[in-house]
């Protein structure tokens, strides 16, 4: 039988890596790719264009999955934004940015898929949280973004309760800085060897999917920073 994972941001640093090791451990990957942003997932066994930040195009999509799938074993939220400001710097509009790319890209998939996976009673939702929405010393220098992201982490204590007589499962991946080209050329007096690496989280969350002992957990994947 076929194990399918749904993985939203797949195009991004972490979703290539997500989507490498659940291939490799044999998982049907289906992605969502943004409408008309030319991606192209090679790893992907099946992919559909969603703006997961529009609560329609989920809903349609939680509908044909629903046609086309069986089951659903988990559901990998990567989706997300990132932006730098204190409260001097920071606009309704960019705070409004940072909620739609980061919690409602997760929230409105968690609503179409919670029905699916309480009556299949299986299934794990994996979301990505951020260090500076724990830690609010950096977090008051990225205010927006810490604040979307502690929504999320939010979000996920909630789901927990929500689902917590049932065996659906909900982990929250919370990683300080990871490495990545992008955060290299951005910080390049940084000892890199101390950040944790896209494949360590992937690696963290394909265990928490297969690890049925693991009840709605937050992982801090801090490296050694």
């Amino acid at each position: 039988m076929s194990r399918n994972i749904i993985i939203t941001g797949a195009s991004g640093n972490l979703g290539k890596a997500v989507v490498e090791k659940f291939k490799r451990e044999g998982y049907h990957i289906i992605v969502l790719t943004r409408p008309d942003a030319e991606e192209f997932i090679e790893e992907a066994d099946d992919s559909y264009e969603v703006d997961v930040t529009d609560e329609e195009q989920v809903k349609a999509f939680v509908s044909e999955f629903q046609l086309q799938y069986g089951e659903l074993d988990a559901l990998a939220l990567l989706v997300g934004g990132f932006s730098m400001g204190g409260f001097d710097k920071t606009s309704h509009t960019d705070i409004e940015k940072m909620f739609q790319l980061n919690f409602f890209s997760a929230f409105h998939l968690v609503k179409g898929f919670l029905p699916f996976m309480k009556k299949q009673d299986r299934g794990t939702f994996l979301f990505v949280g951020a260090r500076p929405a724990l830690e609010l010393e950096s977090g008051k220098d990225m205010l927006a973004y810490s604040l979307s992201k502690r929504l999320v982490i939010t979000l996920t204590e909630i789901l927990g309760e929500e689902i917590k007589d049932s065996s659906v499962r909900s982990h929250v991946f919370v990683p300080s800085v990871i490495d990545t080209p992008q955060n290299r050329e951005a910080m390049p007096d940084a000892d890199f060897s101390k950040w944790v690496r896209a494949d360590e989280i992937a690696e963290a969350m394909h265990y928490s999917v297969n690890t049925s002992a693991l009840r709605n957990m937050t992982f801090k994947l801090y490296g050694e920073v």
